[in-house]
């Protein structure tokens, strides 16, 4: 049995700097902690555990030290409070997330509507909404936007990790409905390149392979789009959750992973999988 790992897949440039600047900042000896989850990848955040880094739920769980940002960003006043209370912020926002957070400041200072297209519920689209000014509406598709608009002049942006698609459905739906509109396409370069190899490798494999945190968005997605080339896709995060039984019959399995997703944890599922072929 052949395994395929997609000519783009696993870890980014934004979890890259995060996790470097929580190692550097675990380096000083200091108590370090992260505003929730580093990034959506719990081995990852176990393995920081490890080296000191401990994960809060907020700035007032955290007595004193240095406080990392996620890199799915907060809303500007929970570093103010950081700050308030003495802390040393390690701000590591990936830069993709930043961007989309200036954008929708900017648009809200100038008077626009802002429509956000991604997930309320995301901490990534909690901390742009609030970068707005938290008026912004947030829509996952064409369908989820409101009957009544607030006005006419309307800015979008766009989670980082969605789909172009899902972007243009919603800018369409909007034309019509606006009299100014303007739109930036926030969704990263990785995320775009991940998808496309995603769905040209689902589309030539016997079965298909996404590895990633089952609470990573990103990751969800990248399944999602392979399930729509190919019926055996399976979302997991470590070799345990592998069953033989996809791989019946299989000649060629393809591997893809979540950009929050580590070389190690892909080459541990690839080895794993290489092994049941050679049973």
């Amino acid at each position: 049995m052949k395994v395929i790992v997609a000519e783009h897949a696993g870890v980014c440039y934004g979890v890259e700097r995060a996790l470097r600047l929580a190692h550097e900042a675990a380096a000083t000896g200091a108590a370090v902690h992260t505003l929730g989850p580093l990034i959506h990848n719990p081995q990852a955040v176990e393995e920081l555990k490890t080296m000191g880094v401990e994960v809060a739920d907020g700035v007032e769980d955290i007595a004193s030290g240095t406080v990392v940002v996620r890199s799915h960003g907060v809303p500007p006043a929970v570093i103010a409070r950081a700050e308030e209370r003495g802390l040393r912020v390690v701000d590591a926002t990936c830069p993709f997330v930043s961007t989309a957070q200036r954008h929708a400041a900017d648009l809200a200072e100038h008077g626009y509507t802002v429509v956000i297209v991604g997930e309320a519920d995301h901490p990534e689209v909690e901390g742009i909404v609030a970068h707005a000014g938290g008026e912004a509406i947030v829509v996952e598709d064409a369908r989820s936007l409101p009957e009544r608009l607030p006005s006419k002049r309307v800015g979008v942006v766009v989670q980082t990790t969605q789909t172009a698609q899902r972007l243009e459905d919603v800018v369409c739906a909007l034309l019509p409905r606006t009299s100014e509109l303007r739109v930036f396409n926030t969704i990263c370069s990785a995320t775009t390149k991940r998808q496309k190899a995603a769905r040209e490798l689902a589309r030539t494999v016997d079965a298909m392979v996404v590895v990633g945190g089952h609470n990573s968005g990103n990751t969800t997605r990248l399944a999602e789009i392979c399930r729509e080339e190919n019926p055996n896709v399976h979302h997991i995060e470590t070799p345990e959750e592998i069953d033989p039984a996809w791989f019946d019959r299989a000649r060629v399995v393809g591997v893809t992973a979540g950009a929050s997703t580590p070389s190690d944890q892909i080459d541990r599922i690839v080895d794993a999988i290489e092994r049941m072929g050679d049973a």
